[in-house]
């Protein structure tokens, strides 16, 4: 089977060196070390050099290696491994650097009782602990685990710590949403989907407890699928649609599913409190109309209007538009009634930059790019106009925080402020 087991650390040292046959020295560590620990292209478990065999599985910060110049069966080698693994847990805890340190002489009575001249014996960690009794020494990250685990178990908060204070209490929410969209060459919108956190910040003091409303007119694709009823006959014009979701694990879902209102006692600092995406209902925030005409084989001109459908009293920061032009483009003249555009040839784009749209404003670019010649002529693929931007106090969904509440014992008053934020995902124009 197997004639020597090793145990080394990410640095090469060895840790735990057990030879149980004759045919192979203890320098044969260095080998391994060399050539694999200390080579990052190395990724296959199995290493031959010459007749020597290493099998290895990383776990934690070590290596576990076993040595072999027969043709052993693999798998029962990597299941030794894993066995050896899952005693170091049963008997300290934890098996990583710390805990073998603590407890080498354990460790080598445990290779020598599993093991008899290199073949596996009985690994059983309940017959095991009937024959050798010595209690491990338990690391400090395995006892803080151990903790969590009894924590969790009794129902306590593991996610803040107690006795917080703050001079000033303040709660931030951050509503930011991803637009992904696609519109054929036909102006048919193709595809469609909005992704969206709600991140917190909460600097509160005590224990808080807090509740968090959004709209009323919430639906949500699990509780029609759960009446059996049709998602689509269950959406409104008005209603906020949304077809998947998850929450922080402090949240109380049961007060969700019944009051649609967020219940949670907050971690402190930053946290993603919530993370959700729709496909219905959604308002696109900006439309494009292209007109791109290729006239002849020398030069194609431009024609696109982008329009901002939002309110007037909002605004779009950093919004960018790209233009594709073809591969042998050799320059290109641009006119803009806003903003400034330039080609820049190392894209095979012209960027178009507005620095600030106001809302149902639009600006037009036209233009025209000359083309050079080809000894190939080849058609062009025509690539999708694709837009950047960043719109505050503007959601696509239409989520929207009716109210956030804080309720602690010492009953401090607690400052709460929300921001929306709607950006680009991949939002695309074909033309």
């Amino acid at each position: 089977m197997i004639s020597a087991f090793f145990i080394y650390n990410l640095k090469g040292d060895v840790l735990i060196s057990r030879l149980y046959r004759q045919d192979l020295r203890r320098s044969v560590a260095d080998a391994f070390r060399i050539q694999v620990i200390s080579n990052p292209d190395v990724r296959a478990p199995i290493i031959t050099l010459g007749s020597t065999s290493f099998y290895h599985v990383r776990h934690e910060n070590l290596y576990l290696v076993a040595v072999t110049r027969w043709n052993a069966n693999a798998a029962l080698v990597f299941e030794l491994c894993n066995r050896v693994v899952a005693l170091g847990r049963g008997y300290f805890g934890r098996l990583d650097e710390d805990s073998v340190k603590d407890n080498f002489v354990l460790i080598y009575e445990l290779l020598d009782e599993i093991m008899d001249f290199g073949y596996p014996q009985n690994a059983d960690i309940d017959t095991l602990k009937m024959y050798i009794t010595t209690e491990g020494v338990k690391s400090e990250r395995a006892l803080a685990a151990s903790s969590r685990i009894t924590t969790q178990s009794t129902s306590a908060i593991t996610w803040r710590r107690p006795n917080i204070r703050y001079r000033k209490n303040e709660a931030f929410i951050d509503v930011i949403e991803s637009v992904n969209m696609t519109v054929s060459a036909e102006g048919t919108v193709l595809t469609t989907d909005v992704s969206g956190q709600i991140i917190m910040r909460a600097y509160l003091s005590g224990m808080p407890e807090c509740k968090f409303g959004l709209n009323e007119k919430l639906i949500l694709e699990r509780d029609a699928l759960q009446r059996n009823t049709p998602v689509a006959s269950t959406k409104r014009n008005d209603a906020v649609s949304i077809d998947d979701f998850q929450f922080h694990q402090c949240v109380q879902l049961g007060k969700f599913d019944t009051e649609r209102i967020i219940s949670f006692v907050p971690p402190d600092g930053e946290f993603e409190l919530m993370r959700y995406r729709t496909r219905e209902n959604i308002n696109l925030p900006f439309k494009v109309r292209p007109m791109v005409n290729e006239i002849g084989k020398r030069r194609v001109e431009y024609n696109v209007l982008v329009r901002a459908t939002f309110s007037d009293k909002l605004f779009a920061s950093d919004v960018v538009i790209r233009v594709p032009t073809p591969h042998n483009a050799a320059s290109a003249t641009v006119r803009v009634s806003g903003g400034k555009a330039k080609y820049m040839p190392e894209e095979n784009a012209i960027v178009w930059k507005i620095h600030r749209f106001q809302g149902l404003s639009e600006y037009s670019l036209t233009g025209e790019a000359e083309l050079s010649t080809l000894t190939v002529q080849k058609a062009w693929s025509r690539p999708p106009i694709s837009l950047d931007f960043q719109v505050l106090m503007f959601t696509s969904s239409g989520l929207l925080v009716r109210f956030l509440k804080v309720f602690e014992r010492s009953n401090y008053q607690s400052v709460k402020w929300v921001r929306y934020m709607t950006k680009a995902g991949a939002y695309q124009i074909r033309f």
